[in-house]
């Protein structure tokens, strides 16, 4: 199953380029250079699959462990700015704001679970 880059990188239900507050999304998670080398590191392994499969397969362990960490990170990273927008806020923050927190969980954790 190939992974479509394209439709993960587009917000839920949004159309693309649409102007919103909110924190960002898993299309923001990787800076594309971190992302364009474990896709080398991936091509590569299909690359050498025919001569050294024991090698390929190695390659791309290696690129999904790193891509798992990264993963890792960049989601710890987001839930700390998400819980920074609102845990720290007075009792009487407006509940528009609240909300808005709320949502960027959501479509967080729906962007999460489509991966």
């Amino acid at each position: 199953m190939m992974y479509d880059q394209t439709r993960a990188q587009q917000p839920s239900g949004k159309a693309p380029g649409r102007d919103e507050r909110r924190a960002p999304g898993p299309d923001a998670l990787f800076p594309a250079s971190d992302r364009d080398k474990i896709l080398q590191r991936l091509g590569q392994a299909v690359n050498i699959f025919a001569d050294t499969p024991r090698e390929a397969l190695e390659k791309a362990e290696g690129a999904f462990d790193e891509a798992a960490a990264l993963l890792v990170e960049a989601l710890a990273e987001q839930r700390r700015l998400l819980r920074e927008g609102w845990q720290d806020q007075d009792p009487e923050t407006q509940s528009t704001e609240l909300r808005l927190a709320l949502r960027q969980y959501r479509e967080v954790t729906q962007r999460m679970l489509r991966l």
